[in-house]
């Protein structure tokens, strides 16, 4: 939490994509069933933009509705944006702890606690500072909570548990969509595995699983359809286009996520991957280690096959990641009367070690953060003082985080003379900000006043 809690001390909102799902969430607070960025657009805008847009669907809710309760109870600030990752991120070294226990031990329990504690890239997306941020987080968040109850169901047979998971996979999927599934496997295999159930009392609780799952997910799916059925049907399809089509530049070969578990998880973590598949095929039994293998493979595999990729596209799927590592060194541990005995130490030292550099590397305890130091500064002036939301400021650089300080319109470029001018008429207020030389045609508009944002 240590950890957590310095990576998100930033005093300023993170550009992609920290500060739009803030001022979502913000938005929020007075409306939890209409998700917007711009909550008054006076200006025409493109519904297909997600950075400038009106209605904003390009992320399902469940992880702004956190963000929103947590602006709610703690004010607007960039820390309260991230409480609920905070909070989130570090019930996972407990959930982690948990599910490896479950599946092999507690020794390969600690180690792995130990590694998703640390990890970089879980910390960086924790504290906002790279891209999809507090939603990937709250979505291991929601598939680790999921798996959790899906063990202690196939443990304990007890109804309750298989209504937990069902919720669990239900929030997911309205956290990050469909790749949520991939529990319904792990289910299914932890159920056969137990011995404690019948077919047919696995498909009479499957059943009820999917349907638990329906009940949480597909009303908000409706609702959006039925209430912004443009806005709905542009990100559906948005969304679809992700498998087809390289989006927003973010393009991979097939072995795109092959090659970023080597970054994000440390250039060894090939070695325990390699070894666990082939266990498993030497001997599946128990099928508990195949929870595992299923867990990271099919991600894997379909993700590698989308043409749209992104590294945290993958987080989670980190958890099994962890937990083989940490079978890997138990294995290595053991082979005590091995001749080649301290490579393995050797192994095992640079498993654990090595994720500590990446850790230093992603909270970047010693970088210059002066420029966007010195833009919060400004901003916490412009929060003093009181704007309504008839008042709207142009030719802002920061639209966003402006408008999530303030209660002020803002906009990055200058509309035509006449647009202007007809706000006026309306009764706003129109501030131009005067960082660089105004042309002078908006100089001689009546009404306009000018203002120095400090930025």
């Amino acid at each position: 939490m240590v950890l957590r809690v310095f990576i998100s001390s930033d005093p300023f909102l993170h550009d992609w994509d920290e500060k739009y799902h803030a001022l979502v969430a913000k938005n929020l607070i007075s409306n939890h069933l209409k998700p917007t960025l711009y909550i008054n657009p006076l200006l025409p805008y493109d519904f297909t933009n997600w950075t400038s847009n009106h209605i904003w669907l390009h992320k399902q809710p469940m992880p702004l509705w956190l963000i929103s309760l947590s602006l709610k109870t703690f004010g607007i600030s960039a820390f309260a944006v991230r409480i609920p990752s905070i909070l989130l991120s570090t019930i996972c070294i407990w959930m982690t702890f948990f599910i490896a226990s479950a599946l092999i031990n507690k020794k390969v329990a600690v180690i792995a606690a130990y590694l998703i504690s640390i990890n970089g890239l879980v910390l960086e997306l924790t504290g906002g500072r790279i891209a999809t941020d507090h939603i990937d987080i709250a979505f291991l968040f929601f598939v680790e909570l999921s798996i959790v109850f899906s063990i202690l169901f196939s443990r304990s047979s007890k109804y309750i548990f298989n209504i937990l998971a069902g919720l669990s996979i239900g929030a997911a999927i309205l956290t990050k969509w469909l790749p949520a599934l991939i529990v319904l496997p792990l289910w299914l295999m932890l159920l056969f595995e137990s011995k404690k159930f019948s077919t047919m009392a696995i498909v009479k609780h499957f059943s009820i699983l999917i349907f638990i799952v329906a009940i949480v997910c597909v009303p908000w799916q409706i609702y959006i359809h039925s209430t912004f059925p443009k806005e709905a049907f542009w990100e559906t399809s948005f969304n679809l286009r992700h498998f087809t089509e390289v989006i927003e530049n973010q393009s991979g070969s097939y072995l795109y996520f092959i090659n970023k578990i080597r970054i994000n998880y440390g250039e060894l973590i090939y070695l325990p991957l390699i070894w666990f598949i082939i266990e498993c095929f030497k001997n599946p039994y128990p099928l508990k280690r195949v929870v595992l293998l299923l867990w990271f493979i099919v991600p894997l595999v379909f993700f590698g096959i989308a043409k749209t990729k992104m590294q945290a596209y993958l987080l989670f799927v980190c958890p099994a990641f962890f937990i083989i590592t940490a079978d890997f060194c138990q294995f290595l541990i053991q082979q005590k009367k091995s001749k080649i005995k301290w490579l393995f130490n050797f192994i095992i030292i640079l498993l654990l070690i090595t994720p500590i550099r990446y850790c230093i590397e992603r909270l970047k305890p010693f970088e210059n953060k002066n420029q966007k130091t010195a833009l919060s500064a400004s901003i916490s002036k412009l929060k003093k003082q009181t704007f309504t939301s008839k008042e709207i400021v142009l030719n802002c650089n920061y639209p966003i985080e402006t408008m999530f300080y303030t209660n002020l319109t803002a906009y990055k470029d200058l509309p035509d003379v006449k647009s202007i001018e007809e706000l006026i008429t309306k009764g706003y207020i129109v501030y131009i900000n005067n960082h660089e030389k105004i042309p002078l045609e908006f100089e001689k508009i009546k009404g306009v006043r000018f203002i120095n944002l400090g930025f």
